[in-house]
């Protein structure tokens, strides 16, 4: 929930008393903490403590219209949060922060830690280990912030270039495997003189019967036998002997 408050102060006077209390301790604590070089003004809806245009021209690199944001105090909708870029920059700074915290919740001095990469949400100021906030943000010189943040925002890129590159990788990797298999498993097309493809066993002996019997020669078909000779020349000679014993 972002407010339209135009100054920090306006930005207190509009919370409810409860809230009010809570957001001011801590401001308070960020205040006496902050290393020299730092600025406190409204940025994004809510009280910010960034480095100016003045020391880092370049700004935040989602909007550089804007200074580079170091820590965020606001009054939201149903709790309250902390932002501190610091933390977020810093795995190993992160990561001691929160066992601190935790130790003073262990011992009853702080609420149960609710936070994302470095957001830190409550909604009591009792939550709250203010010791704890301070020794974290009062480490961090300017200098030493935007070092940390030139180089979460290479190794981002980095990793994004690579990814990108990768991505490009795979995608010509794909379309040449498809190529390649489509050329192997396609019919290659019938040309003019090509044989035909080979049949199966069955076909195969079937046809070839067929082809060398269209090859062979063409006989013709015998005709029957005559009566033979000497049976046509004895049923002659009969005859004739038959004429001469004829009374005449």
């Amino acid at each position: 929930m972002q407010s339209k408050a135009a100054t920090v102060a306006d930005y207190l006077a509009s919370l409810p008393d409860d809230r009010r209390r809570a957001i001011e301790a801590v401001r308070e604590t960020l205040l006496k903490n902050l290393a020299p070089g730092f600025q406190e003004a409204m940025q994004y809806g809510m009280i910010g403590y960034s480095v100016p245009h003045a020391i880092y021209p370049q700004g935040y690199h989602c909007d550089p219209k804007q200074p580079l944001p170091f820590a965020g105090l606001a009054s939201q909708k149903g709790h309250m949060s902390l932002y501190l870029f610091c933390v977020y920059a810093d795995e190993a700074a992160r990561l001691a922060f929160i066992e601190a915290w935790n130790a003073e919740a262990a011992k009853g001095k702080a609420g149960r830690l609710d936070m994302g990469k470095g957001c830190i949400r409550f909604k009591k100021l009792e939550d709250v280990p203010l010791a704890v906030v301070g020794r974290a943000i009062k480490k961090i010189s300017v200098k030493k912030f935007i070092e940390q943040y030139e180089s979460v925002i290479a190794t981002n890129r980095r990793g994004a270039a690579a990814r990108k590159a990768a991505k490009a990788t795979a995608k010509t990797t794909l379309k040449t495997t498809l190529k390649t298999t489509l050329k192997t498993t396609a019919k290659p097309p019938a040309t003019k003189g090509s044989k035909p493809a080979p049949r199966t066993a069955k076909t195969g002996a079937k046809s070839g019967a067929t082809t060398a019997a269209k090859k062979a020669p063409q006989r013709s078909t015998p005709a029957a036998p005559r009566k033979s000779a000497a049976k046509a020349a004895t049923k002659r000679a009969t005859r004739k002997t038959s004429q001469r014993r004829a009374p005449e």
